[in-house]
């Protein structure tokens, strides 16, 4: 049997748990000692308070909890050192064949996806066009021998944040009594409307404006080799999808302007336009823990969030630029029946607040004039495939 499974740049088991062992140390173990130091130094302190000098007792424990930590972070950076360079000959098989290597690595591009950039690991997700798992190539027989019933209309799916292009497969809402589920929007678009779905995947944790040019020269390189010509492209972003749908028209150059000037809708689910609750509380936490050792761990876990993360604090610049030809639909979801209910305003859908939602600033004012506006009761994650939001897609991309 072969010992090789796998091309060394491709994602592998052995890089992803190298990058736990990493983590494991950094986080982890580096949290346990800083609770066991705040608390230990505490304890002695006071008997040190009382005997006016370091205590034996204090020394003794200090030396061997240090040389404890430091054996058990050198035995994980050994290891992650030796994975990595049996990663590197190709053992191991690829991460993402399962569900659940998918759900990893997405994962972990959305909380650490620029270091990850940086560093040049194989886990770092490419943005590209995704069918049946697999990267389609953007050539013209790479696009012809993935998509042989290709049409002029192409919807273009974007997941959010941790998310796969896999998330567009979620079972529909409302749930049904029978226990049946509907297709993915995709595949309905193309049997009731004839349009094309394209999904595309990207790493979720390099700046939007990256993701945005990212995805310009993606759909440059797509229409180019497209097996028609090409005569509408709508987009549908989840999440955050629908800002670097955004970024991507909005940093479009003259040689782009071919694909922006087919853009006749952009429709954005639950997308946290003004920005997120959740990422501004993580913020709002950091800054109240500066200088609280007893809280060093907590600081320690979420000083990692990559940019990707962070450009969820405020969403979108109020000046980025609209699509002038585009059609804007805004589609919002909340736990409580009503948009108007204090939980629409406070916990919106467990993760993006109604007002945000729909792009509406603090001063009332809203970013997108005119826009469809549609409300859902539900959750973050119940917008990927609701039956509501799929007919007002039906209508909306009607020609």
């Amino acid at each position: 049997m072969a010992l090789t499974s796998r091309r060394p740049d491709e994602p592998g088991l052995l890089e992803a748990t190298a990058l736990a062992a990493e983590h494991l140390d950094l986080l982890i173990v580096g949290a346990v000692r800083d609770v066991h130091d705040s608390v230990s130094d505490r304890v002695h302190g006071a008997i040190d308070l009382v005997a006016g000098h370091d205590t034996m007792p204090h020394r003794i424990h200090r030396g061997v909890a240090t040389g404890v930590f430091a054996g058990i972070g050198l035995g994980l950076r050994g290891a992650a050192k030796a994975l990595r360079t049996a990663n590197a000959h190709g053992l191991g098989p690829r991460v993402d064949e399962s569900a659940q290597g998918r759900f990893v690595v997405s994962a972990v591009n959305g909380l650490i996806g620029d270091k990850l950039l940086a560093d040049g690991s194989a886990l770092a997700i490419e943005i590209g066009v995704r069918k049946h798992g697999r990267d389609v190539p953007l050539t013209p027989e790479g696009l012809a021998g993935a998509f042989p019933d290709a049409s002029d209309h192409l919807v273009v799916f974007l997941h959010g944040l941790c998310e796969t292009e896999h998330y567009w497969d979620r079972r529909s809402r409302p749930k049904r009594e029978d226990g049946s589920s509907t297709d993915p929007y995709g595949a309905r678009l193309a049997a009731d409307a004839g349009w094309t779905p394209v999904y595309i995947r990207n790493n979720t944790g390099v700046p939007v404006a990256e993701a945005g040019v990212a995805l310009s020269a993606l759909l440059t390189r797509l229409i180019e080799s497209w097996p028609t010509d090409v005569r509408r492209i709508a987009f549908v972003g989840h999440s955050m999808g629908g800002l670097i749908a955004r970024a991507a028209c909005g940093v479009a150059t003259t040689a782009d302007r071919e694909w922006t000037e087919k853009v006749t809708d952009i429709v954005t689910l639950g997308t946290p336009h003004t920005g997120s609750p959740v990422e501004r509380t993580i913020a709002r936490g950091m800054r109240l823990a500066t200088g609280r050792r007893d809280l060093l761990p907590l600081t320690r876990i979420f000083e990692q969030r990559s940019v990707g993360v962070l450009d969820l604090h405020d969403g979108m610049p109020d000046d980025t630029a609209n699509v002038p030809n585009a059609r804007y639909h805004l589609v919002a979801a909340t736990l409580s029946r009503s948009p108007k209910h204090p939980v629409a305003s406070t916990i919106g859908d467990y993760l993006v607040q109604y007002r945000s939602a729909v792009g509406i600033l603090p001063d009332g004012q809203e970013l997108f004039p005119g826009a469809d506006v549609l409300h859902v009761q539900g959750d973050h994650f119940d917008l990927l495939n609701h039956d509501e939001v799929y007919a007002a897609l039906r209508g909306w991309l009607a020609d």
